[in-house]
């Protein structure tokens, strides 16, 4: 069995934990890990060079489509970064991210 870890980017430590407490709420994902990164990037023509927080959210494979369209709900960036990887752990700890996610039919 696998899941997804997926990467979301965020302006501040708060929109981060906003967007994880949604994601957390609608049972879309089982956990996150937020940390803070440094971030450089082209925007509007300029290289920006800005201070971020990382949402790194663990979910089913089948929720993908559902966690990407909530976050760019709630968002505050017009252009927000969410990558996945597939990936794999300890059984326990798949089981336990099953059970902590709702099913795509919910």
């Amino acid at each position: 069995m696998s899941f997804l870890a997926i990467y979301i980017t965020n302006p501040s430590k708060e929109t981060a934990q906003s967007v994880a407490d949604e994601l957390i709420g609608q049972k879309l994902v089982a956990c996150a890990n937020i940390f803070p990164i440094e971030s450089m990037y082209w925007w509007k023509g300029n290289i920006e060079k800005e201070g971020e927080y990382v949402a790194l959210v663990k979910t089913r494979i089948e929720l993908w489509q559902a966690v990407c369209a909530r976050v760019e709900e709630v968002h505050p960036y017009d252009t927000p970064c969410i990558m996945k990887w597939e990936v794999e752990a300890n059984n326990k700890y798949e089981t336990w991210i099953r059970e902590s996610t709702r099913t795509i039919t919910e």
